[in-house]
């Protein structure tokens, strides 16, 4: 196949899982990053444990996970992947009232995990979006992306 070629395209135009049978098996990474701002109320419960729905981050936590195991049902085309690692950390910013989250994914497998890590920082996002609205009608969810990626033929890269 031909760089120049959509991968998830057959010769005709039409779409298809990328056929990856043939790929060895290589030890693959990677780390996302998503920022929820919250403003100050919001933040000040949030950091306190004091919001009305509970204990928003470890919701958070939890629907990270699970998202990631489920891209393949929510992404259309992605393979799907027995995951052998998901963690998800959460960094709060006193000075923006706003959360980093970061997920790392792992995987021996024969394709990457950056679609994992990406899907469950975005709905760990959500989550405390939806934990934290009845407080804050203007929180907004920023800066989702790849943090960094390793494994299979393309190697390492970092943002």
């Amino acid at each position: 196949m031909t760089r120049d070629r959509l991968t998830h395209l057959d010769p005709s135009g039409k779409a298809r899982m990328v056929d990856v049978s043939a790929k060895k098996s290589t030890l693959r990474e990677a780390e996302a990053s998503a920022r929820v701002v919250l403003g100050e109320r919001a933040f000040n419960m949030l950091m306190e444990g004091g919001l009305p729905k509970g204990d928003a981050m470890a919701a958070a936590r939890i629907a990270g996970i699970m998202a990631a195991k489920k891209v393949d049902e929510l992404i259309p085309l992605c393979h799907p992947l027995p995951l052998q690692s998901v963690e998800l950390d959460f960094r709060a910013d006193d000075q923006a009232k706003a959360v980093e989250i970061r997920a790392r994914t792992k995987i021996n497998n024969v394709t990457g995990v950056e679609m994992e890590a990406m899907t469950a920082v975005s709905v760990a996002a959500l989550t405390i979006y939806d934990m934290c609205k009845s407080v804050e009608k203007g929180i907004f969810i920023e800066k989702i992306r790849l943090e960094f990626k390793t494994g299979g033929k393309s190697g390492t890269w970092t943002r």
